[in-house]
């Protein structure tokens, strides 16, 4: 029997503050997504204007992916996730109190570049911690699980937290009008979990620039920022066409976002038909998020147990893709009735999906990172990220133009599962043999 591996100190202070990181990082988004589109309809924008706000988000995002990963390799994780947090402070503030259009415009651009900078940053960072204590074979699964077990969870209680927080303004001596008529109308009661998402982002930045700590860097200047981010970013792309393990991940990224594309536009809908009205679907919704989110956590904390069962990483990812698209079965086969039985069917698969997909995603990240050096962390996970997400805005047009019924979630089940199917096929590449954690 292999003896168990004696953790350094080091490493599990790592993990801590990783995990505090997360879920600083992704309590304030959870806190918005209740109340966001209710706040921005209240200060009177037409629901094309609210589609136009995101998609200006998700525009911004997009566009610096790929950038902000480079900056990050070559600036440092610390600075670049402490910017991420300032403009996200100045972000919340103006979804907050803005109203008119150009300063809710202003703050969602913000927004998305706040989310570019700190995509893949904080993980970059700690993969680079502990194997600064332990070496390049150190064990990362158990952290990276641990991280997305915060993050589903920070977004869990977010959305528990955003929502109910107009409704308790509203009791009682009506706390929300009083306020609204104290700042003029600025503050809202849908205004307040936003503000709170603000008040949240300065706590992250002082975490981050007092427990983050990195390795040296060279120094950067303005020429060697302009001149390297480029560089990286390339070789980044590179690395996709000629690395068969990371082109591999890559199309295993881009089948999850294809699945939870269809989740997040399908669902909807479907909960509305169900109970029958728009605020009655809403409220189901909102419930079936939080708990898509706990079951994407449970999946993220079992994923070095199923790593361990499964035998390697890789069969992992295998077993965490099938699992989700055997829940995007179940939700095609229920697609028409309103039968209990078949409702009941129909949340089993949507809690599947988010479980295999959470037992998926650190599996495929300790992967990754035993692929890329540590001059290119920061950008391999920005290209991934670019995959689920062009994967997702595809899959998003494609649903759009299909009649709802079971053959969106077929053809989704049936890409999700192609994806699983790749890790089925070796290329050569050694497995990453599952250690004690």
């Amino acid at each position: 029997m292999t003896p168990l591996r004696t953790e350094p100190p080091g490493e599990r202070a790592a993990r801590r503050r990783y995990v505090t990181v997360c879920a600083l990082l992704w309590l304030p988004p959870g806190l918005g997504m209740a109340t966001m589109v209710l706040l921005f309809t209240e200060r009177g924008l037409s629901l094309a204007a609210v589609a136009g706000l995101f998609a200006a988000h998700s525009l911004t995002v997009a566009a610096l992916e790929l950038p902000t990963g480079g900056l990050s390799d070559v600036l440092g994780r610390r600075p670049v996730l402490a910017a991420a947090g300032g403009l996200g402070v100045v972000a919340f503030a103006l979804l907050g109190l803005g109203t008119s259009a150009w300063l809710l415009t202003a703050g969602m651009v913000l927004m998305g570049v706040a989310r570019a900078l700190a995509s893949g940053t904080a993980e970059a960072w700690y993969v680079d911690t502990i194997q600064a204590c332990s070496g390049p074979e150190a064990e990362l699964r158990t952290g990276l699980a641990r991280g997305g077990s915060a993050t589903s969870a920070a977004l869990a209680a977010g959305i528990l937290l955003g929502g109910a927080l107009p409704w308790l303004l509203g009791l009682g001596p009506d706390l929300g009008a009083r306020l609204t008529e104290a700042t003029s109308g600025a503050v809202l009661p849908l205004s307040v979990p936003l503000l709170l998402g603000a008040a949240l982002r300065l706590v992250f930045v002082g975490y981050v620039l007092a427990a983050l700590r990195e390795p040296p860097r060279p120094p950067a200047t303005p020429r060697s920022v302009l001149r390297g981010v480029p560089v990286t970013v390339v070789e980044g792309i590179r690395l996709g066409g000629r690395d068969a393990l990371f082109r591999r991940i890559l199309l295993a990224a881009a089948a999850a976002g294809s699945a939870l594309a269809a989740v997040e536009l399908l669902v909807p809908g479907r909960t509305t038909e169900l109970t029958g009205s728009n605020a009655s679907g809403a409220m189901v919704y909102a419930a079936l998020s939080c708990a898509g989110f706990v079951c994407s956590g449970l999946g993220s904390h079992l994923a070095p147990l199923t790593a361990r069962i499964a035998g390697s990483g890789e069969r992992a990812v295998l077993v965490g893709l099938a699992a989700g698209a055997g829940g995007l079965l179940l939700l095609a086969v229920t697609a028409t009735s309103v039968h209990p039985a078949a409702t009941a069917l129909a949340v089993a698969g949507f809690g599947l999906v988010y479980l295999g997909l959470g037992a998926a995603a650190p599996n495929e990240n300790d992967l990754l990172h035993r692929q890329v050096s540590p001059a290119g962390r920061a950008t391999a996970l920005s290209v991934q990220s670019l995959a689920r997400q062009l994967a997702g805005a595809v899959t998003g047009l494609a649903v759009g133009v299909l009649r709802p019924g079971p053959l969106p979630w077929l053809l989704t089940g049936a890409v999700l599962l192609a994806g699983a199917l790749l890790w089925l096929r070796r290329s050569g590449e050694r497995a990453v043999r599952v250690t004690g954690v």
